[in-house]
C-alpha cells in the first residue's frame, strides 16, 4: 500500500517545520570558524589528538586540469575484500565468508585473477570443532582459503565473524601479493581495521577480546607488519575510505565549543564546499585540506603514545600514525578521507604526491580512483552470488539458514 498523496503532503509539511528551526548558513561559517581555529592542534583530555603536517590550509584545484595531470606513480594497485554478510544457521554455526582481490592500473590479468578467502565461523557449543586449519590452495594455485574458528562470545557474533574474515583476507592478500607493488598500493577503506579496533569502544567483551584473544590480535599484528613492509621497500601505502562514520573530531570539538554536524564527515564537507553569491554551489574545483595527523577515536592505539593494543612495533611508533586528508568533490557532493601512515606522508614531496595522484584520479573516476574500483568489482560478491552460496553452505552443512519473519518479508533470502 503507498502513501495517499495527503500523507505525503503531511510529512513533507512536517519536514518543513524542521528546516525553519535550522540554520544552515551558520553551520557554514561556523565550519569555517573550527578549521581555522580549533584544529591545530586540536586538543581532548589533555592530549594532542589532531595536528596538520605543514600548514593549516584548504586548497582547491580546476576539475580538469587535475584530470589532466600526469599521475606521479607510474602504477597503481588497489586492494579489496567483500563478503558474503555474516549468516546464522539452525544447526547454531554462523558464518561469514571473504573474499579480497587485488586489482593493477595498467591491467595484470593473472594478479586480477588471484583471491585470497577466509571462511570464520563461530559455535556457542563448546564441543563443537570447526576444524581450523592452515591455508590449502585452489585454482590451480593463483588462489588460497583457509577456515577460521571465531572465539566465542555470548553477544555480537555476527560481527565477530565479519570482522576477522573481512580483515584477514584483506592483510593476508595484501602481504601475498606485496611484491608486485613497485609504485603505489591503495587499500579499499582504512589503513587499519578498524572495525577490529573499534571493539574497544564497543562492548567490554570485545574489549578484553581484542586485547586477551589471539586471533583479532594477529589480524592486527599483520597489519602493522603491512606498514613496516611497504616503508621499508619506500613504497606509499595508502587507505581511501569512501563512507567515512568518525566523529572523533566533532566530539573533541563538542567538549570546548558546540558542533552541529553528525559526523567528522559532514564537518569537513561544510569547511570544504564552496558557493557563489546566490548559495549555489561551485563545482568546477576540487577542494582538500592539508594532511593531518590523527591521534583520536579509533586512531588512538597506533599513535605514538598509544600502545598498539600490546603489539610490538620494529620502527618509531611515530611512523604507524595515521594521516588523512579529506578531499571533496562538489559534481556529486561527495566527501573522500585519504589516509597512509605517517613514515610516508612525513616527507613533503611524498605527500605531495600523494595528494596530487589522488585528486587526478578523482578528477578523472567522478570517484574512486580506477584501481580501487577495479578492486571493489573484483571482491565484491553479488546478491545472486551470495544467494547461491547460501543454499551451497545448507546443503554442505545439512542445515539451513536461520530465518526470520523480515527475511519472507523483505526477500533477503532467495
Amino acid at each position: 500500500m503507498t502513501l495517499d498523496p495527503v500523507h505525503f503532503d503531511g510529512i513533507a509539511q512536517l519536514a518543513g517545520r524542521i528546516s525553519q528551526r535550522v540554520d544552515a548558513t551558520d553551520h557554514e561559517a561556523f565550519a569555517d570558524t573550527v578549521f581555522e581555529e580549533f584544529l591545530d592542534p586540536l586538543w581532548h583530555d589533555g592530549r594532542r589528538v589532531l595536528e596538520p603536517l605543514g600548514e593549516l590550509r584548504r586548497r582547491r584545484i580546476d576539475t580538469e586540469d587535475a584530470a589532466l595531470n600526469e599521475a606521479p606513480f607510474p602504477t597503481q594497485h588497489g586492494l579489496d575484500s567483500g563478503t558474503i554478510n555474516p549468516t546464522t544457521f539452525t544447526n547454531g554455526l554462523v558464518l561469514d565468508v571473504a573474499q579480497a582481490a587485488m586489482a593493477a592500473v595498467p591491467s595484470d590479468l593473472d594478479l586480477h585473477r588471484a583471491r585470497t578467502v577466509v571462511a570464520t565461523v563461530h559455535s556457542n557449543d563448546a564441543t563443537v570443532d570447526c576444524g581450523e586449519d592452515d591455508w590449502t590452495m585452489f585454482d590451480g594455485g593463483y588462489s588460497r582459503g583457509r577456515i577460521l574458528q571465531a572465539p566465542r562470545v555470548s553477544r555480537y557474533e555476527e560481527a565477530v565473524v565479519h570482522a576477522l574474515s573481512l580483515y584477514l583476507a584483506e592483510v593476508t592478500h595484501a602481504t601475498t601479493q606485496s611484491e608486485v607493488v613497485d609504485d603505489l598500493l591503495i587499500l579499499d577503506g582504512p589503513i587499519y581495521p578498524k572495525g577490529l579496533l573499534a571493539w574497544s569502544d564497543r562492548h567490554p567483551e570485545l574489549a578484553d577480546l581484542l586485547v586477551e584473544d589471539k586471533r583479532p590480535r594477529d589480524v592486527v599484528a599483520s597489519y602493522i607488519e603491512l606498514v613496516e613492509t611497504f616503508a621499508e621497500r619506500g613504497v606509499p601505502l595508502v587507505g581511501f575510505v569512501k563512507n567515512s562514520a568518525s566523529k572523533a573530531i566533532t566530539r573533541a570539538v563538542r567538549n570546548q565549543e558546540r558542533a552541529p554536524w553528525v559526523n567528522d564527515a559532514a564537518f569537513f564537507k561544510r569547511a570544504l564546499k564552496r558557493t557563489d553569491e546566490d548559495g549555489e554551489p561551485l563545482k568546477d574545483h576540487l577542494t582538500f585540506t592539508n594532511w593531518f595527523v590523527s591521534r583520536c577515536g579509533v586512531d588512538e592505539p597506533l599513535s605514538a603514545d598509544g600502545d598498539a593494543i600490546g603489539i610490538e612495533r620494529e620502527r618509531d611508533p611515530a611512523d604507524y600514525e595515521v594521516t588523512f586528508c579529506c578531499i571533496y568533490d562538489p559534481r556529486n557532493d561527495l566527501l573522500f578521507r585519504v589516509e597512509a601512515p605517517a613514515v610516508f606522508t612525513r616527507d613533503e614531496a611524498t605527500r605531495e604526491a600523494l595528494t596530487m595522484q589522488l585528486l587526478r584520479d578523482i578528477a578523472h573516476e567522478r570517484g574512486p580512483p580506477l584501481a580501487v574500483a577495479k578492486a571493489d568489482e573484483l571482491a565484491r560478491i553479488s546478491r545472486e552470488e551470495k544467494a547461491e552460496l547460501g543454499r551451497a553452505i545448507e546443503e554442505r552443512f545439512d542445515a539451513e539458514r536461520d530465518r526470520s519473519y523480515d527475511d519472507e518479508r523483505w526477500g533477503l533470502i532467495a
